[in-house]
């Protein structure tokens, strides 16, 4: 029996003392994150929550989005943790597939949740701060201990189709994650963990996150990403490990006053979102001269991180992302389930405890994104002789820009409600900052114009700033296959 507080309690006993937290200027040890975490649970059971029922959270990084997190497990209830980049629109679309029952909400998002009527929210005010809400004697109810098989998270990720989908995050597989990545980092006590990316991803709270906690050790949690604020973090606290998105470590060498800080203690840091290029690992080594930069490959359907580098590899292996954990299999197979040789490329497929068993009251989806046991991940690579993992394309309709996710077919529909448009292909084209961006390539009716001005407004009131289009292409006609299919590898050539 399991939930995610019964590791808060026993180092809470065990090591009171020791800090768990820190955000901001606040220290929270072992003791007082077991308190919080109580005193939020009754809260919440306050608000009739009880096991099965989903919490939602449209929240920025805070020690109260943690406190949540445990607090939603602590009553076997189901946390879902929303994207808080996303539009109005989106929100709504996924607390109500996902049958929220109470939504938590910072109050700079006020305008957003404003809108989702008839929903229990919460504002949790003061920057993420809960004890605005709780602090006051009430009745602590009894932990409610679940099965390894019971849904712990559901995390709405960018699909090929129209809507986000659901992904299903069991217990078991949330801890086998956890264990795959203390053998993998040596996670232990001593670590020391920078998180500065948003919670809401797997990156920030799996990769390894939330691992380090059951191990006794500390976060140091940002409320929003800053480059002199990450290594003043780094210097102050001695932080020794970190997930970092690649945008984010791009500014953070090439900034200006790097030099100023101390930043000897950082012994790894892993990278996420998208293939690392050569010279951002060699000017990595260059600057945290006692670290190492892990390049990795994950998903949201696997709680993150199926591949890392090994040490002493990152040169001899490089554009590779690591050779699989001790609990993830990886097989390349055809579009027929048939399995590659080595040096092969085909659709990276997966197989392990940590890997999702179905989507969220999806399953058509959940069947076509199996072979079998093995779970399609929809990008392209192959495996070297030695079991080292290659990426080289993507299968999906997807962009990735900044380490998130954006369905092309999402943004399609949103243009098509433009009555100007009579085709339109959203392609990902490469980016010095951003990794690539969206781009619309846009066939117009006949007589009608469309200025780029008006594509941007419409598409912000839809979707998520990041999703929108950065650039407009129009054209006469996209290119397509004899059988009718935009084709949308030659557009990203004539543009790239």
């Amino acid at each position: 029996m399991v939930n995610l507080s019964s590791f808060v309690r026993f180092h809470a006993i065990r090591a009171p003392d020791d800090v768990a937290i820190v955000y901001q200027s606040s220290r929270i040890t072992y003791a007082q994150l077991w308190a919080r975490t109580q005193d939020v649970a009754g809260f919440l059971s306050e608000q009739g929550i009880g096991a099965g029922d989903v919490v939602a959270v449209f929240m920025k990084n805070s020690a109260a989005f943690m406190e949540i997190v445990f607090a939603t497990s602590y009553l076997g209830a189901v946390f879902l943790p929303v994207n808080y980049r996303l539009a109005a629109e989106e929100v709504d679309y996924i607390v109500r597939d996902a049958n929220a029952q109470i939504v938590f909400a910072d109050d700079e998002f006020s305008d957003i949740v404003g809108r989702l009527d008839g929903l229990h929210l919460v504002d949790t005010a003061a920057q993420g701060d809960m004890r605005t809400l709780t602090g006051c004697d009430r009745t602590i109810p009894d932990e409610v201990l679940r099965t390894p098989e019971d849904l712990f998270r559901l995390m709405y990720t960018s699909g090929t189709t129209d809507r986000p989908k659901g992904v299903m995050h069991s217990y078991q597989n949330f801890y086998w994650k956890n264990m795959d990545h203390v053998i993998s980092l040596e996670l232990s006590r001593q670590s020391r963990l920078l998180v500065t990316g948003p919670l809401y991803h797997v990156g920030a709270f799996d990769l390894p996150g939330v691992s380090v906690l059951w191990l006794g050790g500390m976060m140091a949690i940002h409320r929003d990403f800053d480059a002199l604020c990450t290594l003043a973090s780094i210097q102050d606290e001695k932080l020794n490990c970190a997930w970092l998105a690649p945008v984010m470590l791009g500014q953070i060498l090439g900034h200006p006053d790097r030099d100023d800080f101390d930043v000897s203690s950082l012994e790894w840091c892993i990278g996420g979102g998208e293939k690392t290029p050569e010279s951002r690992i060699r000017a990595f080594s260059e600057y945290f001269q006692n670290g190492r930069y892990i390049d990795g490959y994950g998903l949201t359907e696997s709680v993150s991180g199926d591949t890392l580098m090994e040490p002493g590899m990152e040169i001899t292996k490089i554009g590779s992302t690591g050779r699989a954990l001790a609990h993830v299999q990886i097989k390349i197979m055809d579009d027929d389930g048939i399995v590659q040789a080595s040096g092969t490329e085909g659709e990276i497929c997966l197989r392990g405890p940590k890997v999702t068993k179905s989507y969220w009251k999806n399953p058509e989806k959940t069947a076509s994104s199996f072979h079998g046991e093995w779970f399609r991940t929809g990008d392209v690579g192959y495996l070297d002789e030695d079991g080292f993992l290659f990426l080289t394309d993507r299968k999906k309709d997807m962009i990735i820009s900044g380490g998130e996710n954006i369905a092309s077919s999402e943004v399609e529909r949103i243009l098509y409600m433009l009555p100007q448009i009579k085709e339109v292909a959203v392609i990902g084209l490469p980016d010095d900052r951003w990794g690539e961006v969206p781009v619309a390539a846009v066939v117009v009716n006949d007589g009608e114009t469309l200025e780029f001005d008006e594509l941007t407004r419409h598409c912000r009131k839809h979707l998520a700033g990041f999703k929108v289009p950065k650039r407009l292409i129009l054209s006469d006609e996209l290119p397509r296959n004899p059988s009718g299919k935009i084709l949308k590898r030659v557009l990203r050539n004539k543009y790239s």
